[in-house]
């Protein structure tokens, strides 16, 4: 059985693939000092450079969990989730509001992909 694990550290992987499935750890904003919308767009930047970087890219997601800090910024999330995902190519998806690691960030993603 052969796993790859990519960018690890003491704590995680950012990047872990096993059976030409990628599975990447919670993606946040580059900059959690800005608004929802920019912190979308650097987040999901951050997906697009991980999944290239083993072989894969956004056409290929299989499933992606968002976590919002709050559901006042679902409908602004999606306008650039929406201009993001290819056409024909959405994830299964589910989006929740939770609690997040430092009181800035918006917003974080995890996803899966086929590579």
């Amino acid at each position: 059985m052969n796993i790859g694990r990519h960018q690890t550290n003491e704590r995680t992987s950012k990047v872990v693939v096993h059976n030409n499935v990628a599975y990447l750890c919670g993606q946040v904003a580059a900059d959690a000092e800005t608004d929802i919308t920019q912190q979308t767009q650097t987040m999901l930047a951050k997906v697009d450079e991980l999944l290239v970087s083993v072989g894969s890219d956004s056409t290929r997601m299989l499933t992606a969990t968002i976590y919002l800090k709050s559901m006042d910024d679902f409908a602004a999330m999606n306008l650039v989730w929406n201009a993001w995902v290819p056409s024909g190519h959405a994830p299964a998806r589910a989006c929740v509001q939770a609690a997040m690691a430092r009181s800035a960030l918006l917003v974080e993603i995890s996803v899966t992909a086929a590579c």
